[in-house]
Parts: C-alpha cells; structure tokens; sequence
C-alpha cells in the first residue's frame, strides 16, 4: 500500500514508518525539518518537508504522491513536558487546521482510508474542542480515528515508568498502528487496558 503518513518525524512517527517498510509498504514520510527529512529517507521513507497550514503545498504533495492511505499522525507538543500548558494552542490548532487540510488534501485525490491520531481521555476547553473537531471531522470522511492512551518509554514524557491508565507503550502503539491499516471506518481505542485486538468503541 502507498501510504503518506502525516507526522512522520514525530515520537510515534519514526517508529512507525520502519514497521510499514518492513511490511512491504510505500512511504512518504512528511516533516517540517529538512534535517528530519533526511533521517526519514535514511529510514527508508520518501521524506516530504510540507507544512501542514500550507494548504496548497500539502495538496500537491499528497497529489504527487497518490496514496491510497493517509495517515494523520501530528501532534504539536514540546519536547520538555513543563511548558505542555504552553504547547496547548498549538497543539489544537494542529487537530483543527491541520485536520482540515488534510482531510482536505485527500479528498482532491480521491484518498477513501483515512487514519488519524487522538486521545483517550477526556480533555478541557480548547483541547477537547479540538479533538472533537478531529474526530468528527475524521469519522466524517469515512475514516479511523485511533484513541491512544498516553505513550511511555523511551522518547516520551514517561520514558522510565508509566503513566496512570490509560496508557499504552510507544512500542505497542506503533505495532498496532502498523496493523490498522485495514480497519473499517469508526473510533477504536489503544491503550494497555484494550489489548491486541481492535475493539470499535462506536
């Protein structure tokens, strides 16, 4: 499968391009870094620097490449988990606008399978708008919105122990997210909690 996975120098990101690789499918891995952009290629992955708010160049990024999956992985967050209160904005900003493009992008291509990254707990304000906006907007194109519960081990916020439920190894969020892609349109939840198997919650 061509799959142009949006997000794709991200902690979840980079893990999971190397598993579709491995699986036999075509990537374009996209990053705002040029620098990243080579590590992406280095892994294997045809790296796309695009910014997401670029309406227009995202568009004929995902149109050059004509995937048959586009996979919504971005996340706007700091790196230092003191100033996550900060990253809030932009991190909405990302699940609206970024969204919206994206979505927006695959349907000029005619792109049908859809898969998008969101939360597994309930949020406030602004960051629950958002991700309603997402998940609305996701479900709406006739796509998959994956739940993650909050990513520990190396790499994230929980590197040496994990967080209070619900949770999920960044190890085991990529390998099934790497199996995702066949899922039927809907909201399923990856957390330790759920197990291997994937569970529609709607």
């Amino acid at each position: 499968m061509r799959i142009f996975l949006a997000g794709a120098s991200g902690v979840l990101g980079s893990r999971l391009v190397p598993l579709l690789i491995a699986a036999g499918h075509d990537v374009a891995g996209m990053t705002r870094s040029p620098e990243k952009a080579q590590r992406l290629a280095a892994a294997g992955a045809e790296p796309v620097v695009c910014d997401v708010f670029d309406a227009a160049a995202l568009t004929t990024a995902v149109t050059e490449y004509a995937p048959e999956l586009v996979m919504h992985q971005l996340t706007d967050l700091p790196d230092d988990p003191a100033r996550l209160a900060e990253g809030r904005a932009a991190n909405a900003r990302i699940r609206r606008e970024g969204t919206a493009n994206l979505l927006a992008a695959a349907e000029a291509v005619g792109v049908t399978r859809i898969i998008a990254q969101s939360v597994a707990w309930e949020m406030t304000g602004e960051g629950q708008v958002s991700k309603e906006f997402l998940e609305k907007s996701v479900r709406a194109a006739g796509g998959v919105v994956l739940r993650y519960g909050q990513f520990y081990g190396p790499g994230t916020y929980y590197p040496d122990a994990p967080p209070e439920p619900p949770r999920i190894h960044l190890d085991e969020a990529a390998a099934r997210t790497a199996r995702a892609l066949d899922l039927a349109s809907g909201l399923y939840e990856l957390t330790d909690a759920e197990g291997p198997e994937f569970l529609p919650i709607t």
